[in-house]
């Protein structure tokens, strides 16, 4: 899907879409993947592609034996999305995914479009996010980061909790999923 933030295509997926977009129709892969999951197969039908694979897990604070997304992860990202917009004739297609294609994939490419659009309001690369995944919950942890480093003023912060509430709204059962999964704080408005 094309975005009116970025000269080229994106995506977001899950790991079990992965096969979806093989045959060179993606040339760029931000890669993100728990710690112990193998190397999608996937890949090897993908062609030449650039891919940054960054593993941690989906938690937004400190779990013991888990490994929370770090700034330096966040950076990294960031990084990946700079060098895309420095020669952009290079990545026809970028694809975002991690596990299910939700939190941290979401995450990843909001702050990517607020970085590459900063005179616009980070709703609005939220907003374009939310049009190519309409499941995204971004992963508040990773976008806190970003706001911080993207010297944002808490605006990507706000952007991310309206659309947790926007969602939590629509679907009262992912409200409960997240307070089960340790995420408490990407929920404690919508909780009565």
């Amino acid at each position: 899907m094309a975005s009116d933030f970025v000269p080229f295509g994106l995506t977001v997926c899950g790991i079990e879409e992965l096969c979806d977009f093989g045959g060179g129709k993606v040339s760029h892969v931000l890669s993100i993947l728990d710690p112990d999951h193998p190397e999608p197969t996937a890949f090897g039908d993908y062609g030449e592609h650039e891919r940054l694979e960054l593993r941690f897990h989906d938690i937004i604070d400190p779990t013991r034996g888990q490994i929370a997304p770090q700034k330096a992860d966040v950076e990294r990202i960031l990084a990946f999305g700079r060098d895309l917009l420095s020669e952009p004739v290079d990545c026809r297609h970028l694809l975002v995914h991690c596990h299910a294609g939700i939190s941290r994939s979401t995450a990843a490419l909001t702050m990517i479009l607020a970085q590459a659009r900063p005179e616009r309001p980070a709703a609005d690369a939220m907003a374009a996010v939310a049009g190519i995944r309409a499941k995204a919950w971004p992963n508040l942890r990773m976008i806190e980061f970003a706001d911080d480093l993207l010297g944002r003023k808490g605006d990507l912060v706000e952007a991310a909790r309206q659309r947790h509430h926007t969602l939590g709204r629509q679907r009262p059962e992912l409200v409960q999923f997240m307070i089960d999964n340790g995420r408490i704080r990407e929920v404690e408005d919508l909780i009565d």
